[in-house]
């Protein structure tokens, strides 16, 4: 049986629901919505689980690490061990500063980026899985700290854009997980002019 696992990034607990850095756990709760799937949480896993029985002999199990952030890759080490799944049949989304608000990139390797939740995956499984990163850049007070940002609240024109953008969220991650990394880079990661040039 072929399983690929999909997991979004994020913090447990109410008062994070809604900031930027839970945008990977909003992305795959609309999925599993879309598909009229079912949470359940896996205690032996830390994390909450939805099964998606595509086809015979082929599933995908979204994932919401209860980790908190900055450990998402001990839960996501320990699921793939279970799945005897390689590394590389792991997609990750998760909140990108690096991108604007609204759009989407994908990618198959780099670094953290300073993101934490990324560097606790490279930390567990090494490099290999591939990133389905969600744009939460754009203008933030220049006294504001990166951390009060990420863990802050959409502006209302940004959650306006998200709540737009949601369905085509979904609709890059079907191509993707269908068509594979190279074909969804080709469609998705169309640069902008006044995005930033990233590899």
């Amino acid at each position: 049986m072929s399983v690929t696992l999909i997991a979004g990034l994020g913090n447990p607990g109410r008062e994070y629901a809604g900031t930027r850095h839970n945008l990977g756990f909003t992305l795959v709760e609309a999925l599993a919505a879309a598909e009229g799937l079912k949470w359940k949480s896996d205690s032996r896993f830390e994390a909450e689980t939805a099964r998606w029985d595509v086809r015979p002999g082929v599933t995908r199990l979204l994932v919401k690490p209860q980790t908190f952030m900055n450990d998402s890759g001990r839960a996501l080490r320990a699921l793939l061990d279970f799945h005897k799944a390689p590394v590389d049949a792991l997609v990750v989304a998760y909140d990108d500063l690096t991108i604007d608000t609204g759009r989407v990139k994908v990618s198959v390797s780099g670094s953290a980026g300073g993101h934490n939740g990324v560097a606790s995956l490279l930390e567990h499984l090494g490099n290999g899985f591939i990133r389905y990163r969600l744009g939460i850049g754009g203008p933030r007070p220049a006294e504001m700290d990166i951390k009060d940002y990420v863990l802050g609240k959409f502006s209302n024109e940004q959650t306006t854009l998200i709540a737009q953008q949601l369905t085509t969220f979904v609709d890059g991650l079907r191509l993707l997980l269908n068509r594979g990394p190279a074909e969804a880079m080709n469609t998705l990661n169309r640069r902008d002019h006044h995005e930033p040039d990233q590899a």
